[in-house]
């Protein structure tokens, strides 16, 4: 769950930027490493309270024990609409599109229906087709039980990091290490701004690793699985980052590094040839089909523990008397999640919620320490490494996060709180003891 559903597409794409604004090889490589250790402190900081509340439902279940039903709701609701269904019809799409190099007529340019709305045009084209089919698939082998989706993550787990392997390792066989030791090239004027500025897409590379929680109730032994699975999962995306990046910096020059939008392609041709653009396309596709596997098991869980709790249609709640999963909360988001994909208007929503996603993730990072307050004698079978310091730092870290998004993205940002409160009149409907 952890390492799966993190190493998505932005080890493939993010550092050619981050070189044009960080020129300097030792200090990019420091960034993987501070964004590592970011995460790990947010890992040790959850861990706690996963570990305190085993049950199905992640930061939705901490909000609603530290602040409050609204607060809970109001993130279940932005997560089921927009920011967990969003995120995973995005990367479909995604997956899909690098799928059409091998069979180009699933392309995004293949339009296969196309009608006018009075807002616009609405065109689906073959590869928002094959995204939805994959996130059906995904979820029918959910449906049928949380170990046949385990078994799935792993192999495809091991598969996506042996493909993502090969780029350094054949780096590494070919080249000589060459990478400088000048911790900063004399042109950068402002190098903690630029530093701070890289490590924003950083943490956006680590998002993700939260996602375990959500399945906390289905997991055996979590007050002791959780946090292992949290240090080992985000150590071991750490040292990934970190050797593909050694790889990029081993197969190219600075550079032709600085400014490239499809780097381990362009590292991949230099190693080997033109089959190199075939090999990064399936791993690319691979990795995608991978981190939605672990995706709709978390926004899935997330639909479960709000319905769970009466605040969402009833029929979500409920469990299948064979498989022992969510079924029908299973069903709902990925059919909502699919009709996202056709419509291809996820990828704007969730831009709109950006701000959202990250505040939520910030405020379930002090959850922490209103618990250690407020909540003093519930069982805490693992309290977390480095109290207060630890979620100090993760949530300092986050915050500078919301910060950034908040003056880089301001409309994007009013249009996301805006969404999230639309969950208001919902949360009152459901608070009265309706229920449908």
């Amino acid at each position: 769950m952890v390492i799966t559903n993190v190493i998505g597409t932005a080890i493939f794409l993010t550092p050619g930027s981050m070189a044009t604004t960080l020129p300097s090889e030792p200090l990019l490589l420091l960034s993987w490493i501070a964004g590592g250790a970011i995460s790990l402190c947010g890992g040790l900081t959850y861990a706690e309270m996963g570990a305190m509340y085993p049950r199905s439902g992640g930061l939705y279940l901490f909000l609603k024990e530290a602040f409050g039903p609204l607060v809970a709701f109001l993130y279940g609701w932005g997560a089921v609409l927009v920011i967990l269904t969003g995120a995973t019809s995005a990367v479909a799409v995604g997956a899909a599109t690098y799928l059409a190099h091998f069979v180009p007529a699933l392309s995004t340019t293949h339009v296969i229906f196309a009608a006018r709305l009075p807002w616009g045009p609405w065109t689906i084209s073959a590869a928002q087709v094959v995204a939805a089919v994959s996130i059906a698939i995904l979820g029918a082998v959910n449906y049928v039980g949380i170990e046949s989706g385990n078994r799935l993550q792993a192999v495809l787990t091991v598969a996506k990091v042996a493909a993502i392997a090969v780029l350094p390792v054949v780096a590494i066989v070919l080249h000589p290490v060459k990478i400088s030791l000048t911790p900063i090239v004399p042109h950068v004027a402002h190098p903690a701004i630029a530093f701070g500025v890289v490590m924003v897409a950083v943490m956006w590379a680590y998002e993700g690793w939260y996602y375990l929680p959500f399945c906390a109730g289905e997991v055996r032994h979590p007050q002791r699985t959780v946090p292992r699975a949290f240090v080992i999962g985000i150590l071991a995306i750490t040292a990934i980052y970190v050797i593909v990046n050694v790889g990029y910096m081993l197969a190219l020059p600075f550079a032709q590094i600085r400014g490239s939008e499809r780097i381990a392609e362009k590292a991949m041709m230099e190693l080997v040839g033109a089959s190199g653009a075939g090999i990064v396309a399936a791993t690319v596709a691979l990795s995608g089909v991978a981190c939605n596997a672990a995706s709709i098991i978390g926004v899935s869980r997330a639909c479960y523990a709000l319905a769970a709790d009466g605040m969402f249609f009833r029929a979500a709640a409920r469990v299948h008397p064979r498989y022992r999963t969510p079924h029908v909360a299973i069903v709902l988001t990925c059919l909502w999640s699919a009709l996202l994909a056709l419509t291809g208007t996820y990828d704007q929503l969730y831009t709109w919620v950006t701000f959202a996603s990250v505040a939520f993730s910030a405020l379930a990072g002090i959850a922490i320490f209103r618990l250690r307050r407020i909540r003093p004698d519930v069982p805490r079978p693992y309290r977390t490494w480095g109290y207060p310091v630890v979620p100090a730092l993760f949530v300092l870290a986050v915050g500078v996060l919301v910060i950034n998004t908040m003056i880089e993205l301001p409309v994007e940002s009013l249009i996301g709180v805006a969404i999230v409160a639309l969950g208001l009149p919902a949360y009152w409907y459901w608070r009265r003891g309706v229920r449908l």
